[in-house]
């Protein structure tokens, strides 16, 4: 049976709700990988709804956050609450202006920003749970939020004001490009004895994933639990996790920046 990814989405279209593309790619991978995705989005409004043609917010006119998320699904989506949640192996949040309007009031507040409810116990529930949490393009500022007294180490790609506002409420900025991702200085997989963890990162003249390096944990009779640093990993973009004596893959985790 493959591993069960949340992603949440945040209603359909870039400037009220989720970034299609990236929704859309989040879903190809995770399928690629083997893995079986699985839509969340929060029961609620939406802020407001934008006119994608005339970029214009549509007076008057409301819009459902989760029924809007369906469009992307195809229907195969559920309420993001804690019943949704539990049994997943990782969770992540895509980009689009959805998570700063619907998930969040960051477009609204800054950083005073407050996260939805439901969205703050999924991520608690995950975290809790030592599971792996992905956040894209503008998503890391609810992490941030939520995780100030921890100081995490996030990404929004290049400074500006949303790097200094991700700051201000006490995540650590790191500058990336398109190609680079951002792993935490403590990531902790709790994983079971006798597996090979792999490092993966994009090889442009193959043209396909690489392995380039390798953490090994065998034996044993209970999970196990290995902190790797983001200054040795910097530049993986996948973990895929594998049974140490058969090969066999039993996980993978997409890690995006």
């Amino acid at each position: 049976m493959s591993k069960k990814v949340g992603v949440v989405l945040s209603g359909c279209g870039v400037f009220d709700g989720s970034e299609i593309h990236e929704a859309v790619a989040t879903l190809a991978a995770l399928d690629n990988h083997g893995l079986e995705a699985v839509c969340l989005a929060p029961d609620i409004e939406q802020m407001h709804v934008i006119n994608h043609l005339a970029g214009e917010v549509m007076e008057g006119e409301k819009r459902n956050v989760l029924v809007e998320a369906a469009r992307i699904a195809r229907g195969k989506i559920a309420a993001l609450n804690e019943d949704s949640v539990n049994g997943l192996a990782a969770l992540i949040f895509v980009g689009g202006f959805g998570a700063a309007k619907n998930l969040s009031d960051y477009a609204v507040s800054g950083i005073n920003m407050t996260v939805n409810y439901e969205v703050k116990n999924a991520i608690s529930i995950m975290h809790q749970a030592g599971k792996p949490i992905a956040a894209l393009c503008i998503s890391p500022v609810i992490l941030a939020a939520i995780f100030k007294d921890q100081a995490p180490q996030l990404t929004l790609g290049a400074d500006g004001d949303d790097a200094k506002n991700l700051a201000a409420m006490g995540g650590q900025h790191q500058v990336t490009t398109h190609e680079e991702v951002v792993v935490d200085e403590n990531v902790n997989l709790t994983i079971e004895p006798d597996v090979n963890i792999l490092f993966l990162k994009y090889n442009d003249i193959e043209g396909k994933l690489v392995l380039f390096g390798q953490i090994q944990a065998i034996g044993g009779t209970s999970n196990r639990q290995i902190t790797f640093s983001s200054n040795d990993r910097e530049n993986a973009i996948g973990i895929v996790i594998e049974n140490s004596v058969e090969k066999q893959r039993i996980g993978f985790i997409a890690i995006s920046h």
